[in-house]
């Protein structure tokens, strides 16, 4: 019998496959959450002018502290054409371009204001309360590298800057097909046998969130017919999922359709508890993933192993799944054979954080899943982990 894969393994061999897809332009409107494929450069100095950072009025340094005649006033998009001369102020918003001649502006607050003069008391040195151009950016400065995933603060750097488009890759394609004859729809009325089917929506919602265009066929019946049906359709997508029937039972007919329409499978079985029949192939560039049918399995195997896929499709640098490190809260008895996977609840000590986990750690157990917010990775072995030992968690 083949020795089953180590997650590490099965994973390196998941981003061995997943090669970044074809970049294109996009409308910074349109680009957040996405990762960059091209450097970017700033086209401008940033600020591009002298402007104030308060309200308040630009004056001489040299002329402080003393009294001095109020001769213009300067608004945030309209510059005071004006060169400032000795003993003069000019009151200015903040933003707006500071006046030639002036090297401080003083704010308000610190001003006695007269009807045409304004009286400050204290000295200030040069450049006070004054941004000076390319403070933020100098024009040819690297604003983002490639690899730069598009956060809300980092489009907002880019449109400071007037960059009108991005360049990254495509987003890819997803399509979930779900198999089970049992499997009926929220809201549809459950016949004898039948469960409601939720694993689409589930691992819809964690690849959307990763940058997948997702589309979830209907409830796959188990006939090699149904199967090749929906698997013909979904191949056509950057990445499929399916969720049940790669296991060794009668009725487990996704890994022999799919090599019947030319997926060559790259492994199955992973030493994980749980997910362990995890079924994982290639057709041309698309990426065929077979999760198992419970829930909690197909959740843990997205988690580890489509979503990094996904991102890697993307450009992403670091695509792995994101452990942060902890504390076991109780002790945890290892299994020799393969890796736990252990649904938790985190709080947080001095020490970082403190991770408890839940009552109900079966497979199908997903409405338990619910009290939990960290996935603990427990290594295989033949020891008990104590209380306090650390150990990865990834955050759900």
């Amino acid at each position: 019998m083949t020795p089953l894969l180590t997650v590490d393994e099965a994973l390196a061999r998941v981003l061995a496959c997943a090669a970044p897809l074809p970049v294109e332009r996009v409308q910074l409107g349109q680009a957040a959450g996405r990762i960059l494929a091209e450097e970017v450069v700033s086209p401008v100095d940033l600020p591009p002018f002298p402007s104030s950072s308060m309200d308040g009025y630009a004056v001489k340094a040299a002329d402080l502290p003393g009294v001095l005649r109020v001769v213009g006033r300067v608004a945030a998009g309209r510059p005071e054409l004006r060169t400032l001369e000795p003993g003069e102020a000019i009151e200015i918003s903040t933003g707006g371009v500071v006046p030639v001649g002036a090297d401080a502006v003083i704010p308000v607050e610190r001003v006695v204001v007269r009807p045409t003069e304004v009286e400050i008391r204290e000295s200030a040195p040069s450049k006070d309360n004054i941004r000076g151009i390319g403070g933020d950016v100098r024009t040819g400065a690297t604003l983002l590298p490639a690899g730069e995933l598009l956060t809300p603060a980092r489009l907002g750097a880019l449109a400071a800057c007037g960059i009108e488009d991005v360049i990254s890759s495509r987003l890819p394609r997803v399509t979930i097909v779900v198999t089970g004859s049992e499997l009926r729809g929220p809201g549809e009325q459950l016949g004898a046998g039948q469960i409601y089917e939720s694993n689409g929506i589930m691992l819809g919602a964690v690849l959307e969130a990763a940058g997948g265009v997702v589309e979830r066929l209907p409830a796959t019946e188990d006939t090699e017919e149904a199967h090749a049906r929906a698997l013909e359709h979904a191949l056509q997508a950057d990445i499929v999922v399916t969720s049940g029937g790669v296991s060794v039972g009668p009725h487990d007919l996704v890994r022999r359709v799919a090599a019947r329409l030319g997926v060559q499978e790259v492994f199955w079985g992973v030493a994980m508890r749980p997910g362990k029949p995890l079924a994982f192939g290639v057709r041309d560039r698309t990426l065929v993933f077979g999760l198992p049918g419970n829930p909690v399995s197909a959740l843990v195997g997205c988690l580890l192993f489509v979503r990094p896929a996904l991102l890697a499709l993307q450009g992403h640098p670091a695509p792995a799944p994101p452990f942060r490190p902890g504390l076991l809260a109780v002790d945890i008895r290892q299994r020799p054979e393969r890796d736990d996977f252990v649904r938790a609840r985190t709080t947080w000590s001095a020490e970082g954080a403190l991770l408890d986990p839940i009552l109900g750690q079966d497979s199908h157990m997903i409405v338990r899943t619910t009290a939990a917010d960290a996935l603990v990775h427990i290594p295989r072995g033949t020891d008990v982990l104590a209380a306090g030992t650390r150990v990865r968690f990834l955050p759900l």
